[in-house]
């Protein structure tokens, strides 16, 4: 079985990803510094290190006891607001810890990385969808550390060989969530709403959004690394969504009618992000399977199931 080390892989997205890995066939082992993930989320027998990807000598044990041919790296910190207000923390985890990845990765032979990465990285655009090939200018710390470490994994395949395939991440929603990062929104609405709470939307609401469901994503990883070459993907649904429609699909599955609050837009938020996901489904032979409202319909069912169980202990 080929061996995939998957950074993050306790937490949402990753989670997902050693999911897909698993029943797939794969020798998985996890890497976290359970931020978000709990350990006992892990599949039995599933090999997990637990530190921080900024701690190379852990990392570097890590990797010489599982000999990974393949690295996942989600690892990562993942909040615009928390990078705008900590820009330090911020570039230490997204490039640093990438950067230990990309020196290891060349000491213990791993044959290729692939990046999490995100739509941040373009900022503002327009030009919609945004394609790849587009060279954007990010709006904020977490933005421009997503695009610096692309940057090294480009010079590491020059200078070290090392295959790569970036995966540009759209507004990612789904089970496990937590409310941070972009896509938290779904989270937060969802969870709000089916304990009866008030929702505050930043800004007007018209502020648009490319959803795309957790386990759309997770298969796009595997995609990458059966890929035979390196390369940079969009990893979206290619659907333009605003956060008024989002509240109002929720508050459809949920059966609330609980007006909103608004609230003052957010430093670094981008007004408008749809990205362009033909490349993918040209190159990767990946296709989203999910339309918004079926990928909420499972998210939903998730956080009730949640619900219920606390109020079951």
């Amino acid at each position: 079985m080929k061996k995939v080390l998957v950074t993050g892989g306790l937490g949402f997205i990753g989670s997902s990803v050693v999911d897909v890995l698993i029943r797939n066939n794969y020798d998985v082992a996890i890497y976290d510094d359970l931020s978000t993930g709990s350990i006992i989320d892990a599949y039995p027998g599933c090999i997990v290190f637990t530190n921080r990807v900024e701690d190379a000598n852990s990392l570097d044990l890590a990797m010489s006891i599982f000999k990974p041919e393949f690295i996942i790296h989600l690892a990562a910190q993942i909040s615009v607001e928390k990078s705008v207000n900590n820009i330090v923390d911020d570039a230490l985890t997204n490039i640093i810890g990438t950067v230990n990845i990309i020196k290891l990765a060349r000491i213990h032979g791993v044959k290729k990385i692939v990046f999490a990465s995100s739509a941040a990285v373009y900022g503002k655009s327009d030009i919609l969808p945004i394609p790849v090939s587009y060279e954007g200018q990010p709006l904020s710390p977490y933005g421009a550390s997503k695009k610096t470490a692309e940057n090294y994994l480009k010079v590491a395949k020059e200078l070290y060989g090392i295959d790569y395939v970036i995966l540009r991440y759209s507004n990612v929603y789904g089970p496990r969530q937590t409310s941070n990062g972009e896509g938290g929104v779904v989270s937060i609405f969802m969870d709000r709403l089916i304990r009866n709470k008030q929702v505050t939307i930043y800004g007007d609401g018209f502020q648009t959004r490319d959803f795309i469901y957790v386990e759309d994503v997770a298969k796009a990883n595997l995609k990458a690394l059966q890929y035979g070459k390196s390369g940079v993907f969009n990893i979206s649904s290619t659907t333009s969504t605003s956060i008024l429609e989002l509240m109002g699909l929720i508050q459809e599955i949920c059966m609330d009618t609980l007006p909103p609050v608004f609230g003052h837009e957010r430093n670094g938020d981008i007004k408008n992000s749809v990205l362009c996901n033909q490349s993918s489904i040209d190159s990767l032979s990946w296709t989203p399977e999910h339309s918004l409202k079926q990928g909420l319909l499972k998210t939903y069912h998730f956080y009730l199931s949640e619900k219920m169980a606390s109020v079951n202990v």
